[in-house]
């Protein structure tokens, strides 16, 4: 065992770590791709895009047919296309897709109601104790799958293991329509063996800072002291140095508080111009907007963020006295905060805002949703 391994200096040790947690991350596969595909026929087998065909548009979702040609999520529509001349774009259809997430989380919860969804395709599930009393995790995750294809027509993957970050990891080794297990013993050495660009929350600017710090694997991570970890990335490089050993204790949490909204997109080509940019900026602030009005949220804090040509990125915000009420007033605090940017010196490549600093749910917004049933 390593010296850092050690508990001599109040150190965890890997081997004084017990995992009593049986935890699933079910994923549906290229979701909202398959949802269209699911309802056209028409589309099945072919390579599909979800998202805006325009010069400026972006790929939301795309099918598995089109990921053999690169095509992501995120991905400009032009690039796409470019790539696979033959893709076909769809327009998104939110509301079909709420629908079916309902559906869903409703299999989840014979289950457990220990769920945290982290999307409308994605979620957590604590199946330790079960509804079912099912003693093995795979078996639930099993079930819980052919239930989804059997009520909604469509595939889902899934991670078993015995914390949160392992089961994300391991639903992605199969898919599509799969699932994988990653046991406590085996957990520290599929950590090691992971690249960290790899890792779920470890983004492309940490994963470029590791790797100028000769860290490009999870052993490369685990072989750091912790004072190295976090001299060089503060608070996270104690979440870092855990997970290097395959120990996360992070709970699923089915109150989870959502804390912010926020929508951002990355254009085709650098933007120079203010009227340009407030043309992109409000889509964004329509699209979070639609999102707290579903999830009953009204916030009283506005961030814009903006990255650059040269990657720079710059983050401003505005707190009002009242929760913000409408769409419009949204969208007008998103553009003064622009206009405070303008004239740039380099070109736009990102744009995003986000509301915050949630207040009680508006009694507005509990009329419409009353209407809706």
């Amino acid at each position: 065992m390593d010296d850092d391994d050690s508990t001599t200096h109040g150190r965890i040790s890997p081997e004084q770590f017990v995992p009593v947690r049986k935890i699933l991350h079910v994923d549906m596969d290229a979701f909202y791709a398959s949802v269209e595909q699911r309802d056209n026929p028409d589309l099945r087998g072919k390579p599909v895009a979800v998202g805006g065909s325009a010069a400026r548009g972006v790929v939301a979702a795309a099918s598995y047919e089109a990921r053999v040609f690169g095509v992501r999520s995120a991905l400009p529509s032009v690039t796409a296309k470019r790539r696979c001349p033959d893709l076909i774009f769809v327009k998104p259809r939110f509301d079909v897709y709420r629908a079916v997430s309902v559906q869903i989380r409703e299999i989840f919860a014979e289950h457990t109601d220990l769920i945290e969804p982290l999307s409308l395709d994605e979620a957590y599930l604590d199946v330790t104790e079960n509804k079912q009393n099912i003693a093995i995790a795979t078996e639930i995750a099993t079930i819980i799958r052919a239930r989804i294809k059997e009520v909604t027509g469509l595939n889902a993957s899934a991670g078993i293991s015995y914390c949160k970050f392992l089961a994300k990891m391991a639903s992605d080794l199969n898919k599509p329509n799969g699932q994988a297990v990653i046991t406590p013993k085996a957990g520290p050495e599929f950590v090691a063996n992971l690249p960290v660009k790899k890792f779920h929350g470890v983004g492309p600017a940490t994963a470029a800072k590791m790797e100028r710090l000769s860290i490009v694997t999870g052993a490369d991570l685990r072989s750091k002291p912790l004072e190295f970890l976090q001299a060089n990335f503060g608070k996270s490089g104690n979440w870092y140095y855990r997970i290097s050993r395959g120990i996360d204790e992070g709970a699923v949490q089915p109150n989870r508080e959502r804390k912010s909204v926020g929508a951002e997109d990355t254009f085709a080509e650098d933007i120079f111009d203010f009227e340009a940019a407030k043309s992109e900026l409000k889509p964004l602030a329509d699209k979070v907007w639609r999102h707290c009005e579903a999830k009953l949220l009204s916030g009283r804090t506005v961030t814009l963020k903006v990255k650059f040509a040269d990657f720079r990125q710059i983050t401003r915000s505005r707190t009002t006295a009242e929760p913000i009420a409408e769409a419009t007033d949204l969208t007008e605090a998103g553009i003064s905060l622009l206009s405070a940017v303008f004239p740039v010196e380099k070109g736009i490549r990102l744009l995003g805002i986000t509301m915050s600093n949630f207040a009680e749910p508006q009694s507005r917004f509990a009329e419409q949703l009353s209407l809706e049933i």
